[in-house]
């Protein structure tokens, strides 16, 4: 372990510098006069921020799908198949049952001959090894960021940020009542979760559509280093 020598002296100088004592208390976040991070989307519905989402999805790169619950098995299908269909990597999430898609993901794909693999946290490394070699990767979103076009994961046991980042294919299904403005809402209900006591996971991503670089000469390119595309399916009615 490391060991913090001079400290108090060290502070002391940056207080001097800036022409003030060196604060020993607490330090409490101030109330600001204008929070124009909340401003953004301020007062809009699900529908108007269904409206921006979908807008942001074609700057991103991201194709954009609408659908509702009772369709959405086969509109995942259809959309798998568009993308050249298995191997598929999913999470293991009570959401994929709440939706009635444990028959697609079960049944229906293994009897087509499509390899499906289920994130199984006894399993260890072998997950990312499927996760690796897996065609389209697919996860529910947890938040979803309107102004950004971003989807937000919390990982868990049975919920590995792999499937995410290495099938070549990302699909994220996205119940419309998920959706927030922008970053603010995201990180006001993570701060909120920690202040009355709820264990947050460890790790939490915020993905907006396939991975992208444009750091050689500013010249944007697509895939780099995870998928290389993606698409957002949006259940209307949830």
């Amino acid at each position: 372990m490391g060991m913090i020598y001079n400290r108090d002296t060290f502070l002391q100088t940056i207080a001097r510098q800036l022409g003030r004592e060196q604060i020993l208390s607490d330090v409490h976040r101030p109330n600001w006069n204008y929070t124009p991070q909340w401003t953004v989307f301020q007062g809009y519905s699900q529908e108007e921020l269904l409206s921006a989402l979908e807008a942001q999805c074609s700057r991103i790169h991201t194709d954009f799908v609408a659908t509702t619950a009772d369709a959405l098995a086969t509109t995942l299908k259809q959309v798998v198949e568009q993308y050249g269909g298995g191997p598929i990597v999913t999470w293991d999430d009570q959401r994929f049952s709440e939706y009635g898609l444990l028959p697609l993901l079960e049944a229906e794909w293994p009897s087509e001959n499509v390899d499906v693999h289920i994130w199984d946290a006894s399993a260890g490394r072998k997950n990312i090894e499927w996760a690796e070699k897996a065609n389209v990767g697919i996860t529910f979103s947890d938040m979803t960021l309107a102004e950004s076009g971003t989807v937000v994961l919390f990982s868990d046991a049975g919920k590995g940020r792999s499937v995410s980042f290495l099938p070549r294919t990302y699909i994220a299904i996205i119940p419309k009542s998920t959706i927030v403005p922008r970053m603010t809402q995201a990180a006001a209900f993570i701060h909120k979760q920690i202040e009355i006591g709820r264990i947050v996971p460890s790790c939490i991503n915020f993905i907006t559509g396939p991975s992208n670089s444009a750091d050689i000469e500013m010249n944007l390119v697509v895939g780099v280093h995870g998928p290389v595309k993606a698409a957002y399916i949006i259940v209307t009615d949830r």
